[in-house]
């Protein structure tokens, strides 16, 4: 996608075996790279959320699975490597796919073969990303021409950041708003901030305005106001996980808005890649891990002070109990239908079987 009219992606091979990442942790202040060139460097890019969205983790996760591969290409090491990054961030399953298809690939070759052929397998599986992320983007962007084919405009809302940032690049939930623009669609964003990290109000609006898209950003309870005011048209959101029945595992908070859509009699749509279906659940609520997440997540705001200096201020009581679940599940029943790579269907066993068994 464009960053101030240059394509760009969010992983990139460079010189000598190494890639270069945009660190997310600092957007939209500053635009900054960091070089990755072990298993560490992924493992803490991952962990820290210098990289977060399920399709860039899995990516990045496939590419720290080749790099300690380089520097021991044993049985062993290849198994330590797998359990360290399965444990980096429970919730997302293109974890778990991704560092699987480099283990199956290289598990059998000679020690001598597995490092060329794993990297070559996590650069093919970017460029595959890249290629599903647009399909998403046109069989979405149909989907919502043929719903709003008499109207001059539309109102999108979106929660948490699905777009390139989360992806290689085009993204999963915003990539039918980027082609739908792209063809000069009349489109606005309504974009949740989604507390408390914060990733609608620092990346999602950040890389929609440096595309073009027009957006406004609302706080997380908004949204339920606005689809009573009318002024939203449908929800788009993004998976970290979905379940063999269509359980729909994301941000926290993203429940909340499907309830409020269904309670509104507006579609809510989930759009995601092939690799974030874990056919190995049947459901999703109480079985999929979600992760907890620090604290301080919630207890501290960072942001730019007057200075234009990184700040961090604390926002609740020193002594308050804090509870911080990184997701959420949405049963299917409040989900219209599942945006993927292979086409749409409807949030169940027998939809998702038609498109990918």
């Amino acid at each position: 996608m464009l960053i101030d009219g240059k394509p760009s992606r969010t992983i990139q091979e460079i010189d000598n075996y190494k890639l270069s990442i945009i660190d997310q942790t600092l957007l939209p202040h500053k635009l900054e790279y960091i070089a990755l060139a072990t298993l560490e460097d992924a493992f803490n890019a991952i962990k820290n959320m210098h990289v977060r969205g399920a399709p860039l983790i899995g990516i990045t996760a496939a590419y720290g699975m080749a790099l300690a591969i380089r520097d021991d290409p044993s049985k062993q090491n290849i198994n330590e490597a797998e359990k360290k990054l399965l444990n980096s961030r429970p919730t997302a399953v293109d974890l778990k796919w991704a560092v699987n298809r480099i283990k199956e690939k290289v598990i059998n070759l000679n020690n001598n073969e597995r490092f060329e052929a794993a990297w070559l397998l996590s650069g093919k599986l970017a460029e595959d990303s890249v290629f599903e992320c647009s399909t998403i983007g046109d069989i979405g962007r149909d989907l919502i021409l043929k719903e709003f084919k008499n109207r001059k405009n539309i109102n999108i809302l979106t929660h948490c950041n699905a777009g390139w940032l989360a992806c290689v690049d085009w993204g999963t939930a915003l990539s039918p708003i980027y082609k739908l623009f792209n063809e000069g669609v009349d489109i606005h964003v309504w974009v949740d901030e989604t507390r408390p990290r914060s990733q609608g109000a620092l990346l999602t609006t950040w890389e929609l305005t440096k595309h073009g898209v027009s957006n406004t950003l609302i706080v997380d309870n908004a949204g339920g106001h606005l689809m009573q005011e009318g002024k939203i048209d449908m929800c788009l959101v993004g998976s970290d996980r979905t379940t063999a029945n269509g359980d729909v595992c994301n941000k926290i908070g993203t429940y909340l808005k499907a309830l409020s859509a269904y309670d509104n009699n507006l579609p809510f749509y989930v759009a995601l890649p092939e690799s974030t279906i874990d056919f190995s659940l049947r459901s999703g609520v109480n079985n999929i891990p979600i992760e907890e997440r620090s604290s301080k997540e919630v207890s501290h705001v960072i942001g730019i002070d007057s200075k234009g200096s990184n700040a961090e201020i604390r926002i609740s009581g020193e002594h308050t109990n804090i509870y911080n679940p990184g997701f959420d599940v949405t049963p299917n029943k409040y989900v219209t239908k599942l945006i993927t790579n292979k086409g749409v269907c409807e949030a169940s066993k027998e939809g998702i079987d038609k498109l990918f068994k």
